[in-house]
């Protein structure tokens, strides 16, 4: 028991700690508790915690962002009390449940609720870095998704954490493999999370990944680079939604879709995968 939860699951284990499914004993309500460990930590761990919770906080209300409710000091131990999606997260209803594809009503309305949830962080001056299908908690069968997990989130708006997220999902500028070590000064990190969600929209629309990597270390990368209607002919996207693509996977960060503009053209999207 953690003061008045108790603990009825394991739902992850990772490098930061545990995360717990625990019961309310009073009203029987579930929350996810991730328990974070305070001995043998040096200050840059310390430090990372701690933005995680107070940035976390600050965006909690948001009603696609995922609830902090509370956080709870023992000796040891920080445990932050969470709200629990029972449901999983948006990487298993893309891959397992095929909720999505070819689905565009569903898909519109919860890449524009995504859209919703990353400009209030952004508003706020937070960015994620980290903004991937794991780390997005699916609610109401596929038709509600809620952002989660802010341990690599910064209020830095020039990042130097280069290679800082998932390889899938960061952009060529957070690997700085685009411009010689001598010139790097740091990449703009709300251009870093708006490439996140276009992968992540590619995710949705196709249900799968456009390379492994945004580096010219990858064929398909390179290939993209040199070709900027690849995406068109190796994934089933509408042509409508190619254009869009085209705008927010724009390599040069300056150029790359901004996110009021970006949720208007996909409010306006008809048709998101291209079928036969």
């Amino acid at each position: 028991i953690i003061h008045n939860l108790e603990i009825v699951d394991v739902l992850g284990m990772g490098g930061y700690g545990q995360v717990y499914l625990g019961r309310h004993l009073e009203t029987s309500r579930l929350y996810a508790i991730k328990s974070l460990p305070q001995t043998g930590l040096d200050l840059r761990q310390r430090n990372f915690q701690r933005t995680e919770i107070s940035l976390h906080s600050r965006l909690s209300a948001h009603p696609h962002i995922i609830g902090l409710k509370h956080v709870i000091r023992q000796p040891g131990w920080i445990h932050v009390v969470m709200e629990y999606g029972p449901e999983g997260d948006l990487f298993s209803s893309i891959a397992d449940k095929d909720v999505y594809f070819g689905n565009h009503d569903i898909i519109r309305k919860v890449f524009l609720q995504l859209i919703d949830a990353v400009t209030y962080c952004h508003d706020n001056h937070v960015y994620h870095r980290d903004l991937k299908p794991e780390n997005i908690l699916v609610f109401d069968g596929g038709h509600t998704l809620k952002l989660a997990d802010f341990g690599l989130a910064t209020t830095d708006p020039i990042s130097k954490d280069y290679g800082c997220g998932s390889g899938f999902y960061f952009s060529p500028e957070c690997q700085g493999d685009l411009a010689h070590p001598a010139h790097r000064v740091g990449y703009a990190s709300a251009p870093n999370d708006i490439w996140s969600l276009g992968i992540v929209l590619i995710n949705l629309a196709a249900g799968r990944n456009p390379w492994r990597q945004a580096s010219l270390k990858d064929e398909t990368f390179k290939a993209y680079m040199s070709d900027p209607d690849l995406l068109f002919k190796i994934l089933p996207i509408s042509k409508e939604l190619h254009t869009i693509l085209k705008r927010t996977l724009c390599v040069d960060p300056i150029r790359r879709i901004e996110l009021d503009e970006l949720r208007e053209r996909i409010a306006r999207c008809r048709y998101f995968t291209r079928t036969p």
